[in-house]
């Protein structure tokens, strides 16, 4: 049997079948796909490899799928900290949306994500924000994968006047990425608060016709229920499902307002949920009742938001928190396991945006997004169960290499596709020039 490369760890962690844990077996990859699995001393026998890389102390996992963010974000991480949602987003953060963002600005900000993403072993992630289309282009050129929204508004940006604007923008990018290897579309709504029923309705409609997803922040805040109840006599997961968004294709950001209904209806109409544990404990947003929802057979990914709401995009830090904060929500110490948080940044991420079927855990056929995570430091020694010291101990710093569709991206920690000293040297500049313009906010004024 024949390999591009072959790869001898010392534990695999599929996610698929769930809570396995392969001790001293191989992975093998042709053609940008996972080949086989199997026992290391079979593989030295049965396969001849272009490639051989010996893995001691590491684990293997699937790339991780982070299913919420805005990337070029970054640009803004650390501008407006330590405040309320609704304070932040209208005071702080659309305002300076409105002065600084352009495509170089969401080039320059996407490619900084992307660099530490990589490196943390992100390989997808989900997006939603303005000018797609260039997040697009930075991550197909660094050869990651993304889902990446086709955002929708009522009020107007420097991307797109009004609501139908914005979706005539969505479906130029659609009809230019529809048969894209490693980028996927859907539409993003940024939340009910901020789009009417009329442009939902088409969103809704238009979803259907293309069989995309629809993203979307939806019971973020406790104000956010008020402010639907007040407007619309209804909450805002009332209103969605009234309008028929409320479906398999629908993903829901956040959700830390849900009563015992909502949980019921949404696990009936087999929606998803994306869970951002750290940006709702800095934004004090509330708490996302994860044990429920996977009770009641919700699927629950990972996300880490944006990155001026974070601070940062580390998808195995926020297993870590996710699994904490599920067990103090719930009262429970068996709430999220380690394996559950694992699967929860995986193959549930994948599952949310119909991608499970080409990524998210390690299985023969699939696309290869392999992470190796090495687990010799001190602080993940002993090691008695490889994947609690990979969610409860590890840090991104010991993500050493990482694949996707069989390509390397990253090799001892350093990436491969992306120039990192230009990418932060650029990031520099833009911190120069919206701390001039933003002197007041920064305190400097």
């Amino acid at each position: 049997m024949h390999a591009d490369l072959l790869l001898h760890p010392t534990w695999i962690l599929p996610v698929d079948p769930a809570d396995s844990c392969l001790v001293e077996h191989s992975l093998a990859i042709a053609d940008g796909r996972i080949l086989a699995l199997l026992p290391s001393g079979q593989a030295r026998e049965q396969i001849q490899a272009e490639r051989v890389l010996d893995l001691p102390g590491h684990v293997l996992i699937p790339g991780l799928v982070n299913a919420h963010t805005h990337a070029a974000m970054t640009l803004m991480r650390g501008l407006a900290d330590d405040l309320p949602l609704m304070t932040w987003l209208n005071d702080h953060i659309w305002p300076a949306e409105r002065r600084w963002v352009d495509p170089d600005f969401v080039l320059a900000g996407t490619r900084l994500a992307v660099l530490e993403m990589l490196r943390g072993g992100v390989t997808c992630f989900n997006d939603m924000y303005f000018f797609p289309a260039v997040t697009a282009q930075a991550v197909a050129e660094a050869g990651q994968r993304a889902v990446v929204g086709m955002i929708v508004l009522d009020f107007p940006s420097r991307f797109a006047e009004s609501a139908e604007d914005y979706v005539a923008l969505g479906l130029q990018m659609h009809d230019r990425y529809r048969d894209h290897p490693l980028i996927r579309v859907a539409f993003a709504p940024h939340s009910p608060y901020a789009v009417s029923d009329g442009p939902l309705t088409r969103v809704r409609t238009l979803a259907d016709e293309l069989e995309v997803p629809i993203h979307v922040h939806l019971h973020e805040t406790q104000d956010e229920i008020v402010q639907s109840l007040q407007a619309h006599g209804e909450r805002p997961f009332a209103r969605l499902d009234r309008l028929g968004l409320v479906g398999p294709g629908l993903v829901a950001i956040h959700m830390t307002q849900l009563e015992d209904d909502e949980i019921a209806r949404l696990a009936e109409a087999g929606g998803h949920v994306v869970h951002c544990p750290e940006s709702n404990l800095k934004l004090a947003s509330g708490f996302c009742p994860v044990a429920r929802l996977l009770e009641a057979g919700v699927n629950v990914a990972i996300g880490t938001d944006g990155a001026a709401s974070n601070n940062d995009l580390n998808l195995l830090g926020e297993m870590r928190t996710a699994a904490l904060l599920a067990k103090g929500v719930a009262r429970s110490a068996s709430a999220v396991p380690a394996a559950a948080a694992l699967r929860m940044a995986t193959l549930s991420g994948a599952r949310a945006f119909g991608l499970d079927e080409e990524i998210g855990s390690l299985e023969p056929g699939k696309a290869a997004d392999v992470v190796a995570v090495d687990l010799g430091d001190s602080h993940t020694q002993p090691i008695y169960s490889p994947v609690s010291q990979l969610v409860y101990a590890a840090g991104r710093h010991q993500v050493r290499h990482v694949w996707v569709a069989g390509r390397q991206l990253i090799r001892d920690g350093q990436p491969l596709t992306l120039d990192a000293a230009s990418i932060i040297a650029e990031a520099r500049l833009w911190a120069e020039r919206i701390a001039a313009g933003e002197g007041r906010m920064l305190g400097r004024g």
